[in-house]
């Protein structure tokens, strides 16, 4: 329970109106947010109320200069009508670490995980019950001072919205196809590129949607510095089956510390397939596709969980993988965590939080068709 904690319900709600057959990914919120205030060095009045617009002065420093951080974490309802969040404490820590390099005061892990578990109850109806769907948690903390001098807030508010989604990428089950991008940059060394912030976004949607408009799914970065290494996809971590041995690149500050990466990286180490974490060379992949070594290659990310490649593009030339696609460590992998999510698998890592749901009527019977 989270001390002075006040709850505004919706007056009513509009779940009615929502076609849970036909979900997108993230046009739809649900009936509530939870809502938070940083002043006089303390957060503060924490409370429930319907989600809907907020006042904001143009002259808040979120606007100007970008200082906001967010994150992203799921809520599913298993088969045994227990609802579970995937791994809520790492997303915890992760913003904690996008809110130092942003110098936005940190929110306590207990207080992140007590704001969840207080808020998913109130909308359970949103919570999708078909597979490749989940609510969507989105936290979000944005400086709230105004002043145009470059310098931090001294004001924030913290907000937590949720979403009812379906898979990010529409192709999942035959894989995406990724367009290698050697000539805009995502992040440099001692940039941004760890933090889980807009800049970093915004900074990707020229080139991704270049990269769209040639018939690509999402954009693989490379490096910032010599545009020569492998860093990650638009959505989500990479990771490369060569040989016989799972590649990814390492957390070296210029890529996203990845909730489902870390998950996929205990669970290769738990089924004893070999993975290396370490620098890749574009030039490398392009070798082993010529020697037809790439075996499989696959994305790991909250939105997207486990999702195959099929193909890449880079400086005109395809690079198309010649086997069933997704491939067997592909699909074991994306199993066992939705398996873990949804509570059809044992949580062998206690990584998910269940959340008690007190017995309500529905709101309203979803829309279908």
């Amino acid at each position: 329970m989270i001390p002075g904690l006040s709850v505004t319900p919706a007056k009513a709600s509009r779940i009615g109106q929502v076609d849970f057959e036909n979900l997108g990914f993230g046009p739809v919120f649900s009936d509530h947010m939870f809502v938070m205030d940083y002043e006089n060095g303390t957060w503060t009045h924490p409370r429930i109320v319907p989600y809907g617009p907020v006042s904001i002065e143009p002259g808040v420093a979120c606007l100007h200069y970008g200082q906001m951080v967010f994150d992203g974490l799921k809520a599913f309802w298993g088969d045994d009508e227990i609802v579970r969040v995937f791994r809520p404490e790492m997303n915890a820590r992760r913003l904690q670490d996008s809110c130092e390099r942003l110098c936005i005061p940190p929110i306590d892990t207990d207080l992140f995980c007590d704001a969840v578990r207080e808020l998913i109850p109130l909308d359970r109806d949103w919570i999708p019950r078909k597979p490749g769907q989940s609510l969507y948690v989105r936290p979000l903390i944005i400086g709230m001072e105004e002043h145009l001098e470059v310098r931090p807030s001294s004001r924030f508010t913290f907000f937590i919205m949720t979403a009812p989604v379906a898979s990010y990428f529409q192709n999942t089950a035959s894989g995406v196809s990724l367009y290698v991008e050697h000539e805009y940059t995502r992040a440099a060394p001692g940039g941004l590129g760890y933090a889980k912030t807009a800049a970093n976004y915004a900074a990707s949607l020229y080139p991704t949607g270049k990269a769209r408009a040639g018939g690509a799914d999402q954009i693989l970065w490379l490096d910032g510095a010599e545009h020569r290494y492998v860093e990650e996809v638009g959505a989500m971590n990479i990771f490369f089956k060569i040989d016989g041995t799972v590649v990814t690149p390492p957390l070296s500050g210029t890529i996203l510390p990845g909730v489902t990466r870390d998950s996929v990286l205990t669970l290769l180490h738990d089924q004893g397939v070999p993975v290396v974490e370490r620098r890749i060379a574009i030039d490398e992949i392009v070798a082993a596709f010529q020697r037809g070594t790439v075996e499989e290659i696959f994305g790991a990310g909250t939105a997207a969980v486990v999702c195959p490649v099929r193909a890449m593009t880079y400086k005109g030339q395809t690079l198309a993988l010649e086997g069933k696609t997704p491939g067997p460590v592909t699909m074991a992998l994306y199993e066992e965590i939705t398996g873990i999510q949804n509570g059809a698998r044992p949580d062998r890592h206690g990584w998910n939080m269940e959340i008690p749901l007190a017995q309500a009527k529905p709101l309203s019977a979803p829309k279908t068709g």
